[in-house]
């Protein structure tokens, strides 16, 4: 079965569809205007809370009781279950445990358990109770992936075609608005009152989750629908390596790997890092932290705008420069000390590439997928590109230590050349790359962005 259907997506078409006319304002106003938008934005909020509590909150909360830089950089392995987390989806995708449906009742168990296990934290000292607080977080994580899991998939199964690419885009960007609550409501609550009062406001914000769960329709489906565990799991890798070829499809892995580590390394102690140059939480939480998100908002829809102008190729090679210029401001900021403006304009500028180069890259990896996977090898990819994130993450606290802030920064920067030296390959500048021509897409002839610009960009 597996076999026959990566046969079948050698010959499948994409047909490339052209930007709605004026024509289509009214439909557009309509799909931007109805319920299943506002679900996309509150799902979208409540995957994003419990990750930007692991990455934004926890590591301010162990600083600032005395946990070492190493220790704090090793919290970064928590995060292992978004890497791993297509291991259990076939699970959801089989098992139906509520009443409520198999979506909702899936995602109100996790929803359930993240207001529990986000609250204990408020139960927990972190000068007597580390490892605890390790496991705990390990265990958020968890439940968190799963929920990423389950609301991904309710928001592809509520979507029809015409608005994947806007419901995706709003889902994203409340994702991101999502950190304002643990990395920045929470930054100035702890300057007023205990951490253990701030644990529990953020965990509070879950409801957000449950009540949207309750609110929310299930999605019709039918249970013959549904792949077997072998289709989930195997049928997608069979189709991609007959697809891209071995050489090609671990030149495209390779680079998945290896395009943001530097970026992600750079930022995995962003908090710490401020607070060890002397600004107060309640600059980090109005500063800092509404840099980022403004900029890698506005980044994310410029990331989009600028591809539809030059391609995912061209892209891929302009964003990956800011990115890297953006890794070098952190060593700037490094030098110039608590100063607040240096500091609003670097963290501005890091997360408008941060938005950029997540815009393009997330391009890529759609485009790397067969429309008869599209779900599953997504999946798949994106939990891959986790892992070396994961494990460079971990030794960050250890490398500060040693090297200090601005030579850690300069070897992040290092970092991310072999990624920017992988699009010689994979995303070639003048041409679209041998190893993601589908055998269904037929060379259109031309090169550079034209050509580029004919493969899809995104969920659409």
């Amino acid at each position: 079965m597996a076999v026959a259907q990566a046969r079948e997506g050698a010959t499948f078409r994409v047909e490339h569809r052209r930007g709605p006319s004026l024509a289509l304002v009214p439909d557009l106003l309509s799909s931007l205007l109805n319920r299943r938008m506002l679900l996309c934005c509150l799902i979208g909020f409540a995957s994003g809370l419990p990750m930007y509590v692991l990455v934004q909150l926890i590591p301010a909360w162990l600083y600032t009781e005395g946990i070492d830089l190493k220790s704090i950089g090793l919290f970064s392995l928590t995060t292992i279950p978004y890497a791993v987390k297509f291991a259990w989806a076939p699970l959801l995708d089989k098992v139906t445990i509520s009443r409520l449906g198999r979506r909702r009742g899936w995602a109100l168990a996790m929803q359930v358990a993240l207001l529990v296990s986000l609250g204990s934290l408020a139960l927990l000292d972190p000068t007597e109770s580390l490892r605890a607080i390790g496991v705990l977080c390990l265990v958020v994580a968890f439940f968190s992936a799963t929920q990423d899991v389950v609301l991904d998939a309710y928001r592809r199964e509520i979507l029809p075609d015409h608005e994947l690419g806007l419901g995706n885009s709003l889902s994203v960007n409340a994702y991101r608005i999502s950190s304002l609550v643990p990395g920045s409501l929470g930054f100035i609550l702890a300057d007023m009152i205990p951490w253990a009062a701030v644990h529990a406001v953020v965990a509070s914000f879950m409801f957000v989750g449950i009540l949207t769960t309750l609110w929310m329709p299930e999605p019709a489906s039918k249970a013959w629908e549904v792949p077997s565990l072998k289709e989930i799991v195997v049928a997608p890798f069979v189709e991609f390596f007959q697809r891209m070829g071995t050489r090609g499809a671990f030149a495209i892995l390779a680079f998945m790997l290896l395009y943001k580590v530097g970026d992600t390394m750079a930022t995995a102690l962003a908090t710490p890092f401020y607070l060890d140059l002397g600004f107060t939480k309640t600059q980090i939480g109005t500063v800092a932290k509404i840099a980022s998100l403004w900029s890698s908002v506005v980044g994310g829809l410029l990331g989009g705008l600028v591809m539809v102008k030059i391609g995912i190729n061209r892209a891929l090679w302009c964003f990956g420069v800011v990115q890297m210029i953006s890794i070098a401001g952190f060593a700037v900021l490094s030098e110039a000390g608590p100063n607040v403006d240096v500091l609003f304009w670097v963290v501005s500028f890091e997360y408008l590439g941060v938005g950029l180069g997540t815009a393009a890259f997330v391009a890529f990896i759609a485009r790397a997928t067969n429309p008869q996977f599209t779900a599953t090898q997504f999946a798949l990819l994106t939990s891959l590109t986790a892992i070396p994130r994961t494990v460079a993450n971990s030794t960050t606290g250890d490398l500060v230590e040693k090297m200090g802030w601005t030579p850690f920064f300069m070897l992040c920067l290092v970092v991310a050349l072999p990624g920017m030296v992988l699009l010689w390959w994979v995303a070639p500048w003048n041409g679209a790359p041998r190893g993601l021509v589908l055998g269904s897409r037929e060379p259109s002839g031309g090169t550079g962005a034209a050509a580029d610009a004919e493969a899809p960009t995104s969920s659409d």
